[in-house]
């Protein structure tokens, strides 16, 4: 069976130069250009030969990673079929395990994948030049190539199984959010750079990170200055949970059933093409289609970041130095994405009625409130902590930086998932002016914005104090201050959606009178 499936896989590479005459001009052209830029980056890694050991560490940590990124990425963007999806197999009723092994086998077959093995091996060729051990060469290569060929396999199948089945304008805009979490920050950050006949020392310290990473410890292995035990750990461990994985989804896919639903079937549901279907994921993309068409959502997004960049004027204007000032906005606009949420319940109006009618989760009903805010709020962050710590100068910040708003960001969030179902208070009605307030009695409302704003500041006191400790006294509490911070917000988001969800049910009929009085 495994010489008829590689026979299958030959079959369909030659079969893509057959058919009319423009498609066999594309497909030609396209081949002719991709063997040109191949032959340029294995010129290009060999010429490294005659470089410092850190160039090319660099240029190899650095480029073999953004290569593997691509090859879990692009099936995922690119929605191809995959003329190998092993559901073409279960008419002939094959084991899940032999299969799995063979279609990994026949994925080494592929043109992508001659592109890895051909600078994988120049890159080899480079570090035999720099006195890299001939074994750690050839596990490098070897590993390079597994690595991607089975992130490949893994890709293609998650994208079988949910992209497409699901493609849409909604989940195209989900990739783009992804692309610009990963592109802007790494633009940015080589743009800041002092370019020169010397490596810049960020880029070192990068090289160093991807080198402990799925990413890039395959391409780090040979590196002669670095700990290749670490990276061969690493490796190793990484394509041995692919492997896995593949091996399970293949025998999900073997005795699933496909949907016969198709894209075309689904047509006009929007958002809820895409969630998942369940009680949270219908929730979470009812409040999609709220957040991103009503006014009044739109106008607290679009306020958040000038105001957060107007609290910077009075600190300039007070002397305090540009390179502090330009860290202040980005924390601020983390406390009030969080923030934002903490009275959803109050705009849903008399539509709340659904979520007590249909008798869902609190948890479901929690969380699918928070997913637009965090589907808005995190590319926008991405790239404001990126430009704020070039701007800063020193990008050893960008942990602690990093730390501190994830800590802000997610304690507001726990925070506001409790006080949206114990202290609503009445907000501009649907289809009003967003600018046009209505009279409130008590205080309540004040009482809840000051409990999310106060509380996610004194709950990421921690990550504030280590991320204080770092710019002004030394960068190694930067690793602190990003994982404290991490797990500080986790743990309150947890906390915050388990308390309001236990409240939201508890409270469902009070809930309900305060949306029918306002």
């Amino acid at each position: 069976m495994a010489a008829y499936v590689l026979r299958l896989r030959l079959a369909s590479l030659l079969g893509a130069l057959r058919g009319d005459r423009r498609h066999v001009v594309r497909m030609t052209i396209g081949l002719v250009l991709l063997a040109a830029a191949t032959a340029a980056a294995c010129i290009a890694v060999l010429s490294l030969r005659d470089d410092s050991v850190a160039a090319a560490r660099v240029v190899t940590v650095l480029g073999g990673s953004a290569i593997t990124l691509g090859f879990a990425l692009g099936p995922l963007l690119l929605g191809a079929v995959d003329p190998l999806d092993p559901r073409r197999f279960a008419v002939v009723g094959p084991s899940a395990g032999p299969l799995a092994a063979i279609l990994a086998l026949a994925g080494f077959l592929s043109v992508p994948i001659l592109v890895v093995i051909a600078v994988a091996v120049s890159a080899a060729v480079m570090w035999r030049a720099h006195g890299a051990p001939v074994a750690l060469v050839v596990v490098s290569v070897v590993l390079s190539v597994v690595v991607c060929t089975l992130l490949a396999r893994v890709s293609e199948a998650v994208s079988a199984l949910v992209v497409r089945q699901r493609r849409s304008r909604e989940l195209t805009s989900l990739f783009l959010v992804v692309v610009v979490v990963v592109v802007v920050p790494v633009g940015v950050f080589l743009a800041s750079l002092e370019w020169g006949r010397t490596v810049p020392v960020q880029l070192s310290e990068a090289a160093g990170v991807f080198a402990m990473t799925p990413l890039g410890a395959a391409w780090a292995l040979p590196d002669p200055t670095a700990p290749w035990g670490a990276s061969l750990a690493v490796a190793l461990a990484t394509a041995a949970v692919l492997a896995g994985v593949w091996a399970l989804l293949v025998r999900h896919m073997l005795t699933s059933v496909e949907r016969p639903l198709a894209v075309r079937e689904r047509g006009g549901l929007g958002w809820f093409a895409v969630a998942p279907g369940t009680p949270g994921g219908a929730i979470a993309a009812r409040s999609l289609v709220y957040w991103l068409r009503d006014r009044r959502y739109l106008v607290n997004i679009v306020v958040i970041p000038f105001a957060a960049v107007l609290t910077a004027i009075p600190l300039l204007v007070a002397g305090v130095p540009f390179e502090i000032v330009v860290l202040v906005p980005v924390p601020i606009m983390a406390l009030f994405f969080g923030w934002l949420p903490h009275n959803d319940v109050a705009y849903d109006s008399t539509a709340v009625w659904m979520h007590l009618a249909a008798g869902v989760r609190g948890a479901a009903d929690r969380v699918g409130r928070l997913v637009p805010i965090v589907l808005i709020a995190v590319p926008v962050l991405a790239i404001a902590v990126s430009v704020s710590t070039a701007l800063h100068g020193r990008w050893a910040v960008l942990p602690a930086l990093a730390g501190v708003c994830a800590s802000l960001f997610l304690c507001a969030l726990g925070l506001s998932s409790i006080t949206s179902a114990l202290a609503p208070y009445a907000v501009t009605r649907p289809g009003d002016s967003p600018f046009q307030q209505p009279q409130r009695t008590g205080s309540g409302g004040a009482i809840a914005q000051a409990f999310v704003m106060i509380g996610a500041i004194v709950l990421s006191a921690p990550a504030l104090w280590w991320g204080w400790l770092t710019l002004t006294r030394d960068t190694e509490w930067a690793v602190p201050a990003l994982w404290g911070g991490v797990v500080e917000g986790v743990v309150v988001l947890a906390g915050g959606v388990a308390i309001g969800a236990a409240v939201f049910v508890r409270r469902g009929d009070r809930i309900m009178e305060f949306a029918e009085a306002t």
